[in-house]
């Protein structure tokens, strides 16, 4: 799941890409903005808009920006649907709006395929591209914000015999064929991923692309400004207001280090130098407002110590607005079935995020993480449910949840993320694995033995959730109107038959744990910045507007009434006309506030309503600031 000085960027002028593109992609041209259903006055545009400010993702409005969603989808990396998330613009359309109005989603990280846009050296596929922004647009209209990504894993499939163990994706077969790369071969391993640094095919074309070997990479810069240029020119304004990003290369790793060269001097000398190509490529296809998701070394942050390569983008300085820290974290010891016998606990997560908000915060940008995840299926996946709470939870808050309570200003910005993945086609694969046709995948994610998505469809062909729908469909403040101060959310989800409490509230407290229950709660705190449009928290399907409770200075209420510009506390629809929905807070003026949400309380008098609003506010004065 990325970084041209302005002298450069003043000589590479928009209508490069266009010449381009003549003769070759056929474009809409300028198109009229457009409102989603359910647009309330301040949704639109301005609202999809993303740029980072102050370290922060930030809409138009000036508000601080949240993502969270899935990765869409690791059916790109397979041959079945040729390089394409779905089959149909129909199935993308079905999808976005189950991400939406049941995982809970914002956003999502799109993959696509160089091999499928580039099949032919210098021939871009108009076809591909056309598929692809149709695909895209369906998750658009859905109100969801899209950050492309050329995704790639061991380099490409076309590295792998049709009887190998592992299959790859990525470069197209005659980016392949201009190697003479030896017979892939990983020797034992039981991980895909040690072909990373095992297999020599992999390591060599790797390599080669790096240094501009063939002139591999030009290819690929020029594939990507076509593509951009060419998702610029066919979606409405509307539509490509929504487009938030590019990430331009998936988990990048040097291949083979040079003599004398280290993973860090690799980051700085020819991993940077690349991802400023890259950045001049997308100011000249007509994305100088969006932001390069840049990604480091994929071994930078890895727990296990003999996997970890120094890195982080230590050496590139302060990167700025024009890219964001983007990385992925899996838990290697979890996944080994070996270095972490047990299961995840409260805070087992927060060093390692707190680690990547410290390298964001460092940089001078706004950080997400576009990868997390964990086996579903395989001898591991009972730790599932406690580590994608850990993950969630320490993408809410830096703290665990047995201190968040009596520390929440140390809490951090809450960070950003998309989950590894969303495939509606899970379990339903026809995927020849290599070409081969005796080896016909089905089962999982149908690629190296994964099986991580989120969702499937049931026998009716409707999607249903693989996990915990308290796990995905999370309170999370979407955008804030000024800048969070602290975030917590207990989710209550479930391992097996045992619920999940890692942050009950503490009996200091004793009026609000009445309040709460053994129900889910958020506490947002934030500093408002006197911004007339509002707070939005989204609302998961477990928070209808009858049996959710709200308990903030702004006031108190038990059933929140529908929007209107008077009332302080309010909830509606989000856009996108897929029934999902969010709660809207409007604060006057500049200040700290506070809410608590939750839907455990039952027909609450107004007493305990106004008792646990002065216990949260003597809370919030003593411990917030």
């Amino acid at each position: 799941m990325s970084k041209m000085t302005d002298m450069f960027r003043l000589h590479m002028p928009v209508l490069g890409v266009f010449l381009l593109l003549t003769g070759l992609l056929t474009t809409a041209g300028a198109q009229r903005a457009t409102a989603l259903p359910d647009d309330l006055w301040f949704d639109g545009p301005a609202a999809a808009t993303l740029t980072v400010k102050n370290g922060r993702f930030t809409d138009g409005l000036g508000r601080e920006v949240v993502l969270r969603g899935y990765n869409v989808s690791g059916e790109t990396k397979l041959a079945e649907n040729n390089g394409l998330p779905f089959a149909s613009v129909a199935d993308a359309k079905k999808s976005a709006t189950a991400l939406r109005a049941l995982g809970g989603g914002n956003s999502v990280r799109f993959l696509l395929s160089w091999a499928y846009a580039e099949p032919e050296r210098g021939k871009v596929s108009a076809e591909y591209l056309a598929a692809a922004t149709g695909q895209m647009r369906a998750f658009l209209d859905a109100g969801i914000r899209v950050y492309p990504d050329f995704h790639q894993d061991l380099y490409s499939r076309h590295l792998f015999d049709p009887d190998s163990w592992y299959t790859g994706d990525g470069a197209p077969k005659w980016a392949v064929d201009a190697g003479n790369y030896p017979d892939e071969y990983c020797g034992i391993c039981p991980f895909w991923g040690q072909n990373i640094t095992q297999n020599k095919a992999v390591t060599q074309a790797t390599h080669d692309f790096w240094h501009n070997k063939y002139g591999l990479q030009d290819a690929f810069l020029t594939t990507a400004q076509k593509t951009m240029a060419y998702v610029e020119q066919n979606l409405t304004d509307a539509q490509f207001a929504g487009v938030i990003g590019f990430d331009p290369y998936n988990e990048p790793h040097a291949g083979t280090y040079d003599s004398g060269q280290s993973s860090r001097n690799w980051e700085k000398d020819v991993l940077w130098p690349f991802y400023e190509k890259f950045r001049a490529r997308m100011d000249a296809a007509g994305w100088q407002d969006k932001p390069a998701f840049v990604e480091p070394n994929l071994f930078w942050n890895a727990n296990l110590d003999f996997q970890k390569q120094e890195g982080g983008l230590l050496d590139v300085g302060r990167i700025g607005p024009d890219y964001v820290f983007n990385t992925h974290f899996y838990d290697q010891k979890a996944i080994s079935g070996i270095f972490m016998p047990g299961k995840a606990g409260d805070g087992q997560y927060s060093t390692d995020f707190a680690k990547v908000r410290d390298r964001a915060s460092a940089a001078g940008t706004a950080g997400i993480i576009s990868e997390f995840g964990h086996p579903l299926a395989g001898l591991v996946s009972d730790k599932a449910p406690t580590v994608l709470k850990g993950m969630y939870q320490a993408l809410d808050s830096r703290l665990p949840g047995a201190s968040w309570w009596s520390k929440p200003a140390e809490s951090g910005p809450v960070l950003s993320g998309s989950q590894w993945q969303w495939d509606i086609y899970n379990g339903r694969h026809k995927e020849l694995m290599n070409g081969n046709p005796d080896k016909v995948l089905t089962h999982g994610d149908a690629w190296n033995d994964e099986d991580l998505s989120a969702v499937r469809l049931d026998d009716s062909g409707k999607p249903v959730l693989r996990q915990d729908a308290r796990l995905l469909d999370r309170v999370y403040p979407s955008a804030t109107a000024g800048s969070t101060v602290a975030f917590t959310y207990e989710d209550r989800s479930r391992d097996g038959s045992t619920t999940l409490t890692w942050n009950p509230v503490p009996d200091s407290l004793p009026r609000v744990k009445e309040l709460v229950g053994s129900g889910q709660y958020a506490l947002h705190v934030w500093r408002s910045d006197g911004s007339s449009a509002p707070t939005e928290l989204h609302l998961p399907a477990s928070f209808p507007a009858s049996s959710t409770t709200v308990v903030s200075d702004l006031g108190t209420t038990a059933a929140p009434p529908s929007y209107t510009k008077t009332a302080p506390i309010a909830v509606a629809n989000e856009p996108g006309g897929t029934g999902s929905r969010r709660l809207l807070l409007t604060a006057p003026g500049s200040g700290t506030h506070y809410a608590l949400v939750t839907n455990g309380a039952k027909a609450p008098s107004a007493e305990l309503l106004s008792a646990a609003r002065t216990e949260l506010a003597n809370w919030a004065a003593t411990k917030a600031g």
